[in-house]
């Protein structure tokens, strides 16, 4: 009875002994089964490598920075399927891992190969070359020499040559016109061909040719060349030698002064007007052959239409013409562009009035073109006192019209020339009454 009590009390005091002891036991199991793993995936990697992620190597042949970007989005949509690792107990053979391999490579190739159709979308939206076609050669040349704005200048030499005090001659007409929009679209490709890096930045110029690169360089300053030459060659063969020299003038007027100083000084505003004024010159000169008070007239009157004109346009397109960082009036000095642009409104009335004193006009001109210039002034007034974008829209719309115009009111009340000549001959007859009354 002693030794059954005794072993019963021994068990009792070593339960919780055990207890701890089985605990501590299922704790190193525990860690002796997480440590296994780990020395199991340290085997699978070490001893398969071909089953690991490896990086794709980079192509040796260079390419464009848009080409690389490209790749860079297709390797990063490819994903390479790795397949579970099989249990320790299941041997690899070298022919199962080199069958993987090779799956994973055709699997690279395909996809490489054929991208999907979301890529090819946003290949279609990257910067690419663009192919010239003949097809589109004659408007992307149209734009390259601004066409309307060569239009504007042949049209004011027309007039130029039209109000001319001598008998019209057809053929002298079409050389001078067509002399004058050859220049005019040498000055305008030369132009864009300087101002490349700056009408990217502005939202009215980013599609121009050259821009967009619809069109080289060297084509563009060949197209120039080959319109130029011939330009000056015709004015100074075909015309006169006074006609090609102010074509050239203003080629170089335009080229090598004003578009400088666009990135310069706001006086490119006032260089620009001459470059507007001298195309009437020409017409006048190519029909006289000599420049007389009715040429500068008619170059005085078209560089003060300019102000009005340039100068409402350039106030809606002050942020494109801040972004290009060109020096105008509207950004850098706007009340300085509001008073020049009604003053030069105000100078047409006068200039108006000075035509029949040069007795280019008769005095019917100023009366007739009085309603006109009155209401591009007022215009002009709410411009300079409103200084908003809705007043500078209606002065360049009626700027657009007033200049045809006017121009055809004043070809309409022309001098003819047998008045004038009928007035040379009384002036010569009454001088020669008094020569005779002189006479002993």
């Amino acid at each position: 009875g002693l030794f059954v009590w005794h072993l019963k009390n021994t068990g009792i005091r070593q339960i919780p002994c055990q207890f701890v002891h089985l605990c501590r036991v299922a704790n190193d199991r525990l860690i002796t089964f997480q440590y296994f793993n780990f020395l199991k995936r340290m085997y699978v990697t070490q001893y398969n490598k071909d089953l690991s992620q490896r990086a794709k190597p980079k192509s040796d042949s260079v390419a464009s920075p848009f080409r690389e970007l490209q790749q860079l989005d297709q390797e990063k949509k490819v994903i390479h399927k790795i397949r579970p690792i099989s249990p320790v107990h299941q041997p690899l053979s070298e022919t199962s891992s080199r069958n993987e391999l090779r799956e994973i490579k055709s699997a690279a190739e395909t996809e490489d190969s054929g991208p999907p159709v979301r890529a090819e979308s946003k290949e279609d939206r990257q910067w690419k070359e663009m192919k010239l076609r003949l097809d589109d050669l004659p408007g992307i040349l149209a734009r390259l020499s601004k066409i309307k704005l060569t239009a504007l200048v042949v049209s004011t030499a027309s007039a130029g040559f039209a109000m001319a005090p001598v008998p019209f001659d057809l053929m002298c007409f079409l050389l001078a016109s067509l002399g004058t929009g050859l220049a005019s679209c040498a000055a305008n490709s030369i132009n864009q061909f300087f101002e490349v890096p700056f009408d990217s930045n502005m939202n009215r110029t980013k599609n121009r040719p050259l821009v967009r690169g619809q069109i080289s360089p060297l084509l563009a300053v060949c197209f120039a060349a080959s319109c130029g030459v011939p330009g000056i060659a015709l004015l100074t063969l075909g015309v006169n030698p006074l006609t090609g020299a102010l074509g050239a003038f203003n080629i170089f007027l335009y080229t090598c002064c004003y578009t400088p100083m666009k990135r310069m000084s706001i006086a490119n505003t006032w260089v620009g007007a001459v470059v507007g004024a001298i195309p009437p010159v020409m017409g006048w000169t190519a029909a006289t052959g000599s420049l007389d008070a009715g040429a500068l007239l008619l170059g005085g009157i078209l560089y003060s239409w300019q102000f009005p004109h340039f100068n409402a346009l350039s106030w809606g397109l002050r942020e494109d013409y801040s972004r290009g960082g060109y020096c105008m009036m509207s950004v850098t000095h706007p009340g300085l562009c509001r008073r020049v642009a009604l003053r030069h409104c105000l100078a047409l009335i006068g200039l108006s009035t000075v035509a029949p004193v040069l007795d280019i006009t008769t005095w019917t001109f100023p009366i007739i073109s009085l309603p006109i210039n009155l209401y591009i002034s007022y215009l002009g007034f709410q411009f300079y006192r409103d200084a908003d974008r809705s007043s500078s829209r209606k002065l360049f719309f009626c700027s657009l019209w007033h200049l045809p115009m006017l121009l055809l009111v004043m070809f309409t009340c022309k001098k003819s020339l047998l008045e004038k000549e009928d007035k040379g001959d009384l002036l010569g007859g009454n001088h020669g009454r008094a020569m005779e009354i002189t006479l002993p």
